[in-house]
């Protein structure tokens, strides 16, 4: 199947590893080009560096209100063009939502939800008939996740967002949609693990709670974040997608 991803160029962020960078890689492999970026510029060089020469890095934090601009300056000034955008931040700090101050809550929402929606908006606004941006969140938007307040609180509501900018934008031909990964074992999902003391055990656990009875690896979070960013999911938008091996339980 031909996705047709052929020369269209991705800005994608938190895309150093993980998630983020396994969707660089799906892309990549399947004729895209792409800006990753992450907080990290030794992260950035050595994904830029796996990813070849189809890939450029910006070291850069969504925090800061011209990191938009600055990624899709250099999609258009490195490759030619702009098409869409994966937009992924590091997950929110451990803690119950009554247990979190208001400047860790503070801290949450900058950069986790103010920096996304900005993102989201800034990458709207550049994008023609065709493109597309996906939020990458987590089944907490569905779904609470013990231990886990800020997410709990805050994802539903990018969730939120994800829809009505897709509602705006479509009109225009751009879609918007949500991803939401479950049990993937990625570099937070193991310092959730160890967060537990027994972190062989909390995994076992974990994998024990998903119908397909295993954890998820980044490569299949990647393919389909990259399907769904491409011209062969034309027609889906404003939709949350989980992928999470059955683990969710609502319909």
């Amino acid at each position: 199947m031909d996705l047709g991803l052929a020369d269209r160029v991705y800005v994608l962020t938190g895309a150093s590893r993980g998630l983020g960078f396994a969707t660089a890689q799906a892309l990549v492999a399947d004729g895209a080009r792409v800006v990753v970026s992450s907080r990290s510029q030794s992260g950035v060089d050595q994904a830029t560096a796996a990813l070849g020469a189809n890939a450029a890095g910006v070291a850069a934090d969504l925090t800061d209100p011209g990191t938009p601009e600055l990624l899709l300056r250099t999609a258009t000034e490195r490759f030619g063009r702009f098409d869409g955008a994966l937009i992924s931040v590091g997950g929110p700090g451990h803690g119950t939502a009554a247990a979190q101050t208001d400047e860790q809550w503070r801290q949450a929402f900058e950069t986790v939800f103010l920096g996304s929606v900005r993102a989201a908006r800034t990458f709207a606004a550049a994008l023609g008939e065709g493109g597309a941006i996906a939020l990458v969140l987590s089944t907490s938007t569905r779904s609470p996740v013990p231990g886990l307040g800020l997410s709990n609180g805050l994802r539903p509501g990018l969730a939120g967002v994800a829809k009505d900018m897709a509602d705006e934008y479509g009109p225009r031909g751009v879609r918007v949609l949500s991803l939401l990964p479950g049990r993937v074992m990625t570099d937070r999902n193991r310092e959730l693990f160890a967060a537990t003391g027994d972190p062989e055990r909390a995994a076992a656990d974990a994998a024990a709670s998903v119908p397909l009875r295993r954890l998820g690896e980044p490569a299949e979070f990647g393919r389909v974040a990259a399907f769904l960013l491409s011209p062969a999911a034309s027609y889906l938008t404003g939709i949350s997608v989980p992928v999470d091996g059955g683990a969710l339980r609502t319909l």
